[in-house]
């Protein structure tokens, strides 16, 4: 069982967002590794034994799963070095980080926030998922609407016209313009320093995995193309 972060976890993350510079995080620097990296990997560690007995496809190697704290400024305006969150990502191994449905979870100083679903398909990867929707929407709509107790309801960025290549009175119209397939909740931030994180992060996963598991379904296409590549 993992008992949750220490208080210190959280002051940190508070005091990194007041004082988001090196100056400030360097002096610091092994009270994040201490009392946030090295959790994290223990949690993500027990996420994945949990992961074995409903998505062992998303098992994740903790040095590949949790983000790594620094922010990449080099296309952005803000300039601030370091995220004032921790967070990680278990995608499907099999189809990339990227491009695959998958379960995710960050801790900020105010909230806990999960997700579920489709983030960010490549533009091959979202046309096999619009056209597995197309076919399979009646089924998908079930399965989406059964994790809404702990999740929410299933949202994501859409297009404003039907896709090229889709039908507008399609009954699955709403569906197939989406970009995104996802869940996304915020828990009370005091859960991230108490044992009931890891079964609530947990809950989350396995109701959300059926509906994971139709997201990928289409995209085993191009796992089986790259490692036909592989040597």
């Amino acid at each position: 069982m993992f008992p949750g972060f220490s208080p210190e976890a959280l002051t940190f993350l508070r005091g990194l967002k007041r004082n988001n510079h090196r100056e400030w995080f360097q002096p610091r620097k092994e009270i994040f590794e201490t009392k946030l990296k090295a959790p994290m990997i223990q949690l993500v560690e027990a996420i994945n034994a949990e992961l074995l007995g409903f998505a062992p496809d998303h098992i994740t190697d903790p040095k590949k799963a949790v983000y790594r704290i620094y922010r990449d400024t080099r296309f952005s305006a803000d300039k601030t070095p370091y995220k004032t969150h921790v967070a990680a990502i278990f995608p499907h191994h099999r189809l990339g980080k990227q491009s695959s449905a998958g379960f995710y979870f960050h801790i900020t100083a105010k909230s806990v926030g999960v997700a579920a679903g489709s983030y960010m398909p490549g533009t091959d990867e979202l046309r096999a998922v619009r056209m597995w929707l197309a076919e399979n929407h009646k089924e998908f709509r079930a399965a989406a609407r059964r994790p809404q107790k702990t999740l929410g309801k299933l949202g994501g960025s859409a297009t404003v016209r039907m896709p090229k290549g889709f039908e507008a009175s399609h009954p699955a119209e709403d569906l197939i313009r989406m970009k995104q397939w996802l869940y996304w909740v915020e828990m009370d931030a005091r859960i991230a320093t108490s044992p009931r994180l890891l079964p609530e992060l947990v809950k989350r996963f396995r109701a959300a995995a059926p509906v994971i598991a139709m997201l990928n379904a289409p995209l085993g296409k191009f796992a089986r193309a790259t490692s036909m590549t592989l040597p």
